[in-house]
Parts: C-alpha cells; sequence; structure tokens
C-alpha cells in the first residue's frame, strides 16, 4: 500500500508481465554495472534491479549521478528479447515516454529533453542511461533510470549540481514502490512500440514539445554553442535543429544540452 498522504494513481491496470522480476538492495555501485555482468543471461531477461543508494551512480558520458539515499527511484530494467542493434537509438527514447506517461498517471505534467532527461518545471527530475550488449544484428539491452522523488533535507550533496535538480516532492509526494510499478506497467504496455522505432520517435516528440522546443547545445570538443528550435528526431535519434546559420543534424555523442 502506498504511503498515506502520499500521490496514487486511481487508473487501474493489469498486472506487470514482462518486467514482474524485481531485485532490491540497499546499496550498490550501480545498478547499470551489476546488470552489466549478467546482461543476455536467461537470469536477467525482464529482470530489474532496484538499489536505495548508488555509490557510483552515473550519466551520460560517465557524469556523475548524485542522490542521496532514499531521495531517488534508482533501478535498471532489462528488456526480455533482443531488440535490432540498428534500433538500439530508440530504446532511451521508449523508456523515457513510459517515465513521462507514468507520471501523468498521477497527474504530474513532465516534458522529455533530448536526449535522456525528464523534466519537471524545466529543471531536470529524471535521466536514463541504457547499456546494451551486441551480438551479431541484435543486442540485449537494459534501461537504467534515475529518478529524483524526494528531497532531502541536508542539500549539501546537491550543492555541486548546475543547474539544480527537480524532485518529485515539489510537487507532491510519491510512495517510490507504487512508482516504478506505474512505470514498468507502462513499459509493458508499450513495450510493442520497440518494432516500430518511428512511431517512438513521434510519440517522443510530443512529449518533448517538438517542433518549435528552444535548445542551447554545447558541441563535444570546443567551446562552440549552438542554439535554435528543435524541428524534430532523425531516423537515428539525432536533434534535427534550426538555428540562425541553418539546419543542423546533431547526434547524442556530439553535444550537451545547455539549461
Amino acid at each position: 500500500m502506498p504511503d498515506e498522504g502520499r500521490a496514487t494513481c486511481d487508473r487501474t491496470r493489469p498486472a506487470v508481465s514482462r518486467f514482474s522480476q524485481i531485485r532490491r538492495v540497499e546499496s550498490t555501485g550501480s545498478t547499470n554495472d551489476d546488470m552489466a555482468k549478467i546482461l543476455g543471461e536467461p537470469q536477467a531477461r525482464g529482470l530489474t534491479l532496484v538499489s536505495e543508494y548508488q555509490t557510483n551512480g552515473a550519466g551520460r558520458k560517465g557524469r556523475a549521478w548524485i542522490a542521496p539515499p532514499g531521495s531517488a527511484l534508482l533501478f535498471t530494467a532489462a528488456l526480455p528479447d533482443q531488440v535490432p542493434a540498428r534500433d538500439l537509438w530508440s530504446v532511451a527514447f521508449w523508456i523515457g515516454l513510459a517515465v513521462h506517461d507514468a507520471l501523468a498517471d498521477f497527474d504530474v505534467a513532465t516534458q522529455l529533453q533530448w536526449p535522456n532527461d525528464v523534466l519537471l518545471e524545466g529543471a531536470k527530475v529524471a535521466g536514463i542511461l541504457c547499456i546494451s550488449r551486441v551480438a551479431a544484428s541484435h543486442a540485449w539491452v537494459a534501461c537504467g533510470v534515475g529518478l529524483n522523488v524526494a528531497r532531502p533535507a541536508e542539500t549539501g550533496a546537491l550543492a555541486d549540481i548546475d543547474p539544480a535538480p527537480a524532485f518529485l516532492s515539489d510537487v507532491r509526494e510519491f510512495d517510490r514502490g507504487e512508482l516504478l510499478d506505474t512505470i514498468l506497467q507502462r513499459a509493458d504496455a508499450s513495450y510493442e512500440m520497440l518494432a516500430a522505432p518511428e512511431t517512438i520517435a513521434r510519440a517522443w516528440e510530443r512529449a518533448a514539445g517538438i517542433p518549435g522546443a528552444h535548445y542551447r547545445l554545447r558541441l563535444d570538443g570546443s567551446d562552440a554553442r549552438l542554439e535554435g528550435s528543435a524541428v524534430q528526431l532523425g531516423t537515428a535519434g539525432e536533434l534535427v535543429i534550426d538555428a540562425h546559420d541553418g539546419r543542423h543534424v546533431i547526434s547524442q555523442a556530439d553535444a550537451r544540452v545547455l539549461r
């Protein structure tokens, strides 16, 4: 049962099927690292690893993910089936939609931001980092999610994060167990979308306010900045953006979003 006074979702759902295996620990280095050791093995298929605290949580390009104990929902969910290696890019967008739609079930409006963030009132409330094990033309994939749920009373660990993160408790309190169940149920319900990456891209664009969302990017390997209006996702998850000097197609490996 959810904690009294915390947000609950009154939408009736079937029991989780593909993601019904959940393994919880109090602390670990990283649920992504733990999953990487078994990814693709039978016991990992459809498994979700959850940790109360991560001592070595990571975001894109090795950046640290800072979440004091008890403040976040930290998990890695492995897909039960392989996906075509050419479609790996779409998995992070798909799980981002699952998080976005799960929060909407609780009447919390968020916006997706390219390539892998969820924003609450303009500030980052969740990040996504997928891992994979490629074998020939297909890959096993797991989705790592860090979702800020309860703003800690002691904020010292957050002082160095710029810009400052958002927490769901800024809006209302949540039971993390119910929130996890709802995200996994959303992932289960939308699982067939993984066979249609373009459908994922179009749904993600709507949840990200594209076309028209304003982006400021710093190009990797330089101090160059790019600012403009997002047009759409490219065929491999690139951000297509109209800037003052014309149209640009930016891959996920080539830029960092500035807020």
